[in-house]
């Protein structure tokens, strides 16, 4: 009798536990800042199909199933399974999906998807530099801003025009920043030579927040970096036997930290802007505590402790991903159930924890917006 009691309030708590942080709940709604428009810019955490309609942007893994064939049974340039976060912050908004800039016969009137899979926050020719190559496209966060400026010349008839349009829209600032990590990482920089790139990173996306308040913004989201360490992409390229750099969620600490360095540089800039700009919610996107919220709950959600950190569609090793084949590529063999995986192929997630990522952090988030005041 008592174990049966015990059974039952250990269920009520759960799922009292469960409907708190459920996506269901209205509490996540963007409906109440009655937002016109989306404007976003970014990397492949958050591009609707710009990169493939680049030159040779139809040969990624990205133009062809499985990418997309969850939600749309076809592939539309985005990099999981499903919709993204942004799909999801549009929809809490009552908003359609933002249709992505390069479909030059889309409708804009709801917003623009200016982001690219593969883009930097630093130029190409600037990353050249520091001999990192950017392998992917030339559209990095500069060339992005001046596509949404050419779009905003071409609906506004002058700059006041412009803040009287725009007075009730959303820009999303990122994420913007990882690929270049990525790529200096990947290539064979130390993380000390990456975490000498952090201030002028940061200081991109500090002028790219400017220049979109120049545009009239008054309400900005600017996201953070992943726990890059969890991703399956970094524990298969830096996976080791020394257990003390692993963390109780075996992700590699010193990625973590190096993610959590990045982040804190960009929330104090945050703060700075906020009084620099006391007319603007300026509001800090939590991918990296979003991504962590999940492993740590993992069970909840139904996802399953044996693939929680290999990828959906992937191949070999300890993480089912492997640099030299990975997902899109001829026999890559996708898992039967990609609900049950948190990242989709080792560098991107899962529709579904896009889902729940994009849901936990409006509920923080929307206060901060400050809609309906």
């Amino acid at each position: 009798m008592a174990s049966t009691r015990l059974f039952s309030i250990t269920l009520l708590i759960a799922f009292s536990f469960f409907f708190l942080l459920s996506p269901s709940s209205n509490a996540h709604s963007l409906k109440a800042c009655h937002l016109d428009q989306i404007y976003q810019l970014g990397d492949s955490i958050s591009d609707t199909g710009n990169l493939i309609r680049e030159p040779f942007g139809s040969t990624t893994p990205f133009a062809k199933l499985p990418y997309g064939m969850t939600f749309f049974k076809k592939a539309t340039g985005r990099c999981s399974n499903g919709l993204l976060m942004i799909d999801y912050i549009a929809n809490a908004a009552g908003l359609p999906l933002l249709n992505p800039y390069k479909n030059m016969d889309a409708n804009f009137r709801h917003g623009v998807n200016f982001a690219v899979a593969g883009s930097t926050a630093l130029s190409t020719e600037h990353l050249a530099s520091k001999n990192i190559v950017s392998p992917v496209t030339t559209s990095s966060l500069g060339i992005q801003l001046d596509w949404m400026t050419s779009h905003f010349s071409s609906i506004c008839y002058s700059e006041r025009d412009c803040v009287e349009k725009l007075k009730n829209s959303l820009f999303m600032v990122g994420e913007i920043g990882g690929n270049d990590y990525n790529y200096a990482l990947l290539q064979g920089k130390s993380i000390e030579q990456v975490m000498s790139m952090v201030p002028e990173i940061v200081q991109e996306i500090t002028d790219a927040i400017k220049r979109v308040i120049s545009h009239g913004a008054v309400r900005i989201i600017v996201p953070g970096n992943f726990p890059i360490g969890c991703l399956p992409i970094y524990l298969t390229a830096f996976n080791t036997n020394a257990t003390q750099a692993y963390d109780e969620h075996r992700c590699l600490r010193r990625l973590n930290d190096f993610a959590k360095y990045h982040n804190n540089h960009l929330q104090e800039v945050i703060e700075e802007l906020r009084k620099e700009f006391s007319h603007v919610n300026i509001v800090y996107g939590d991918y990296y505590n979003a991504y962590k919220w999940l492993l740590k709950n993992f069970a909840i959600f139904g996802f399953d402790l044996k693939w929680i950190q290999k990828s959906c569609c992937g191949i070999g090793g300890d993480y089912n991903f492997n640099l030299d084949k990975m997902c899109g590529e001829q026999d890559v063999p996708v898992c039967s159930n990609p609900n049950q995986y948190i990242s989709w192929d080792g560098i991107h997630s899962t529709q579904r924890t896009y889902k729940l990522m994009a849901y936990r952090m409006l509920r923080k988030m929307l206060p901060e917006l400050h809609c309906g005041v």
